[in-house]
């Protein structure tokens, strides 16, 4: 199982290790600054850490000795629209909300999903960072929309592990986009979805999706889960189509969902009351775990909070290892909490930290 977990909150980055006591506070780094999402390599010792200062601006971090030093980077910066440098007069980069690995075969290719909806590549560790144009020009991106935020916001990344140039990610509101040529070109890959908030001929147009989060299943990839605004859904078929699951208990409404690394059947979802209240059904921190592919599902309570509860879990905030049996997830109001057992019995790691962005296992 993995020993090391990255909590990125409002006043720093947070390492925990893993002893025979439980998870064990290594160390806070970017004391007091907002780090909205961290991504680790196995070893734990090249982390790559995005920063959002505000006024200041976006800020990227890297370190390759396990966080002893750090090297600060150029975040990816959008072009002006004739192709030449960036200046004042290019499209901001407001925030930084996806990182992942690009290419099994190479430990420097990362991509990087921000808001106002670019899609960047880097092939050495973040030092550059190119934008992918092909998803930049889409036509479709022209219907796109901030889901919660103002600009449209690209948070998730699903790499094919049977082919790197096979890539879907998530926009809120832009739905799932698809390439099969490492960018080149893109399609809408959300057909099945459906949209509560926009108008009625509009609800069933794949690209004003309010995708919250998708995952890949890495043993089967083509099938997809996907927390969406208003529903649950998932893709049997490469996302060539989606299904909705339902009934679901508790809510359908949320942002975290979890695949198992092993079973494709196997999922947990993290509900909230509604858009209008994003809090707990009355007031009970759970999760929700199929095992059948979302035919039938587990509410699981034990260890977590169950009563007078205002957690919410971000799109990022709940975590699975490489074996499946672990699990991580972090709240907003500082809880934190880790479970050896696929959700069956979590247990507290810490409840007196800042709001959390992110949970990431090395």
């Amino acid at each position: 199982m993995s020993d090391l977990m990255l909590v990125s909150t409002r006043k720093g980055l947070m390492t925990y290790t893993r002893n025979e006591k439980g998870w064990v506070h290594d160390a806070t780094h970017f004391y007091g600054s907002p780090v909205s999402l961290a991504l680790s390599d196995k070893s734990g010792q090249t982390i790559l850490a995005a920063l959002n200062l505000g006024h200041f601006g976006v800020k990227l971090h890297r370190t390759q000795d396990g966080g002893k030093t750090w090297t600060e980077l150029d975040p990816p910066a959008y072009p002006k629209a004739d192709g030449g440098e960036s200046d004042e007069s290019a499209p901001a980069n407001k925030g930084i909300w996806a990182l992942e690995w690009a290419d099994p075969q190479n430990p420097n290719a990362v991509w990087c999903g921000t808001a106002p909806g670019g899609l960047f590549y880097s092939d050495d560790l973040g030092a550059t960072w190119t934008l992918n144009r092909g998803l930049w020009d889409f036509e479709e991106r022209k219907k796109w929309v901030g889901g919660g935020t103002v600009d449209p916001a690209l948070h998730s990344v699903c790499v094919d592990p049977r082919d790197k140039n096979r890539i879907a990610v998530g926009v809120s509101c832009g739905g799932v986009n698809l390439t099969e040529d490492g960018g080149k070109t893109w399609r809408v890959a959300s057909h099945g979805m459906w949209a509560a908030y926009v108008p009625p001929g509009a609800k069933d147009d794949p690209a004003v999706q309010d995708v919250h989060m998708i995952v890949q299943s890495p043993t089967n990839p083509d099938i997809y889960w996907c927390q969406h605004h208003n529903a649950m859904f998932r893709s049997t078929d490469a996302s060539k189509s989606w299904q909705e699951i339902k009934p679901v208990p508790v809510s359908n409404f949320g942002f975290a969902v979890a695949v198992h690394p092993k079973d494709p059947e196997t999922a947990w979802y993290v509900p909230a009351h509604s858009d209008q209240i994003r809090a707990p059904v009355d007031g009970k921190v759970v999760v929700n775990r199929t095992r059948d592919g979302g035919k039938t599902f587990t509410t699981l309570r034990n260890g977590l909070p169950q009563e007078n509860a205002f957690d919410l879990i971000y799109r990022h905030g709940l975590a699975i290892d490489r074996t499946g049996e672990r699990l991580a997830m972090g709240s907003t109001t500082g809880g934190l909490w880790a479970t050896d057992d696929q959700g069956e019995n979590w247990a507290s790691v810490s409840n007196t930290l800042p709001p959390v962005y992110a949970v990431r296992f090395a």
